[in-house]
């Protein structure tokens, strides 16, 4: 089943953007394993070679037990040439399992090479919008412990899998020859052991496994959020109301975990007994006594089924931990899977190019899922050089808006445009080169100051860079830093959140992009500096046009045109003061958002409160 879904994960991965949806995975695994085949082979080939030759030590010990308890002198020739043969296996399996170990494991670091690359690869190509629907850690997971969780699969166990089917199997031939009885009493335990296996398969264990997984993959999202919000904790000294989320997520893992492991731990006790080293020389001991006591068996024979028998044990052991390896790099291959299947961004074949910058959006209507439209029928121009400023309350759709500028996804119909062009025919290489955008949820890299602002440039002079931050008016807060521009973020560069989202704003200042989006980029700075950016602003060229969402009436009385959204769909749209003459409902949306102003208190009009999108 893994190797399936990885080779299904291989074509999917490698199909081209326009296919993604059309893969049908026939013939995958070939597709998959097609450079590595003569390796995995090898891997396999080897390791059985290896295992039989694992043998010779404990058949040599019966031959010598044979030749030294037999009667009349003891053949020194004979045990000589048992002794050498039982240690030229030995030698053998040392240098066979080693050369397998170590071609699998180059092996599996080319796959899990291969897998992060064509995750990078795939994730790079879908569209941004599709981030803020998942949680970090989920993703973290995909690219870190699921690829990670190939490796047994890849380096162990084919080979040790194949070596328990065959060292029981020329154990049992040899057994056979010896005494048929005895070998029938040897399987006992095996066949306890193997009689246990399809309670551990049940849709009731099989569920709990899915369980366990998902409270795994809950208690890592919890985690990177509880990390990233660590300050906030500190701030308010209370943890367990901070990150409610983090303590749930760790409650219901533990839940699961007690159901997990009382549902599953008879079953293993009881393997575990079946196959325990004491149990199986009980049975032995007690068959062979028997048979010995009886006249039908030497007492010399009874020596290979005590080597022999512990032989059997120990890979059914393997087997069924190669069958939970097997099982957990499936259910990890087919979360890789689900990444690498997410339709990419269309890119045109032959991108059209723009005439200017003027941005259209029409009949544009857009839902996260299909029966919900969070957009509906938006119809939209933005002139070059002006600034229209977007308004509404909480959950009107602005941010979601504003997302589809620079493409964060694309409209479930109509289009929007860009000096003519759908974006969907510009590229995304060309669309970058016009516009840039600065949203309140602020990243920046591990990289120096400079290297943040300059981004989208980065052949940029320094003095391009200064110049942009003190656009921004972040310039003199970079150089109290220990190195200046060269400090590096999360080293010896600590910034607000105000800071860091001025340095973005300085980077998208630096692209010098016709067209500018902007999540009240001030959001966080202080009146002053808020005045400062917005003078830069209205200064970088008339030409500019310039589409943000309005928290504060200050943007608002500066923009040309405000457009009024409810519910996903326009319901104003003209000048800030034509608007207040017609007394509608941005008026009362100035009016409200003024009185809570006045009285220092907070409105959802405006003030997103969680996701804006929706």
């Amino acid at each position: 089943m893994a190797t399936a879904d990885l080779a299904r994960a291989e074509e999917q991965s490698t199909a081209p953007p326009s296919d993604a949806d059309s893969v049908t995975g026939q013939n995958s695994e070939e597709l998959l394993l097609r450079p590595y085949v003569r390796r995995f082979a090898a891997v396999v080939i080897l390791q059985v070679i290896g295992a039989v030759a694992g043998l010779a030590p404990l058949l040599a010990i019966v031959e010598l037990g044979r030749t030294l308890l037999a009667p009349g002198p003891i053949d020194r020739d004979r045990v000589w040439f048992v002794v050498i043969a039982g240690a030229a296996g030995m030698l053998v399996r040392l240098l066979f399992t080693a050369a397998s170990s170590g071609i699998g494991h180059i092996l599996d670091g080319e796959v899990q090479l291969t897998l992060r690359r064509r995750l990078a690869a795939r994730l790079g190509r879908v569209p941004i919008g599709w981030f803020s629907r998942r949680r970090t850690g989920e993703l973290t997971k995909v690219v870190g412990e699921d690829v990670s969780a190939v490796h047994p699969f890849i380096a162990h166990t084919p080979g040790e899998l194949v070596s328990a089917f065959v060292v029981p199997l020329v154990s049992l031939i040899y057994l056979f020859t010896v005494d048929w009885r005895l070998t029938l009493i040897t399987l006992i335990p095996v066949v306890l052991a193997v009689a246990l296996i399809p309670l551990m398969m049940t849709p009731t264990r099989e569920r709990e496994q899915r369980e366990f997984d998902a409270a795994m993959g809950r208690i890592s999202s919890s985690v990177v959020e509880f990390v990233q919000g660590i300050s906030v904790v500190k701030a308010f000294g209370t943890s367990g109301r901070a990150h409610r989320r983090f303590l749930t997520a760790t409650d219901d893992f533990v839940d699961v975990f007690y159901r997990w492991v009382r549902g599953i731990s008879g079953i293993a006790a009881g393997m575990q007994l079946a196959l325990s080293p004491p149990f199986v020389l009980l049975v032995v001991l007690v068959g062979g006594a028997s048979l010995i006591t009886s006249g039908g068996l030497a007492p010399a024979d009874l020596l290979p089924f005590l080597l022999l028998g512990l032989g059997l044990t120990a890979p059914v052991s393997a087997l069924g931990h190669g069958f939970d390896e097997m099982q957990a790099a499936g259910r990890a291959v087919g979360r890789i899977r689900d990444v690498l299947k997410v339709p990419p961004l269309p890119e045109p074949a032959h991108p059209a190019a723009p005439q200017g910058h003027r941005v259209e959006l029409r009949g544009v209507r857009f839902g996260y899922e299909p029966d919900h439209e969070v957009l509906r029928g938006i119809d939209l121009v933005l002139e070059p050089g002006t600034t229209t400023a977007i308004v509404g309350p909480s959950g009107s759709g602005k941010s979601t808006l504003v997302q589809l500028l620079p493409r964060f996804s694309d409209p479930t119909r109509g289009s929007v445009l860009l000096g003519g062009v759908d974006l969907r025919e510009l590229g995304s290489r060309n669309l970058y080169r016009m516009v840039s955008f600065v949203f309140q949820d602020v990243h920046l890299l591990r990289a120096s100051i400079a290297e943040n602002i300059a981004l989208a440039v980065p052949d940029a002079e320094l003095d391009d860079v200064v110049r942009a931050a003190r656009l921004a008016c972040i310039h003199d807060r970079i150089l109290e830093l220990p190195r200046g521009y060269a400090s590096v973020i999360g080293e010896d560069a600590g910034l607000s959140g105000g800071e860091a989202q001025r340095v973005t704003l300085a980077r998208a200042l630096l692209a010098d992009t016709p067209v500018l989006v902007l999540d009240e980029a001030t959001a966080f700075a202080d009146p002053q500096t808020e005045q400062a950016v917005r003078q830069a602003l209205a200064t970088l060229g008339s030409d500019r046009t310039i589409l943000v969402i309005a928290h504060r009436l200050e943007t608002v009385a500066d923009a040309d045109n405000v457009v009024m959204l409810e519910d996903g769909a326009i319901v104003e749209h003209g000048r800030p003061a034509e608007l207040l003459a017609r007394n509608g409902r941005f008026a009362a949306f100035w009016q409200s958002h003024r009185s809570a102003v006045a009285d220092g208190t907070k409105t959802d009009h405006g003030v997103p409160q969680g996701d804006e999108s929706r």
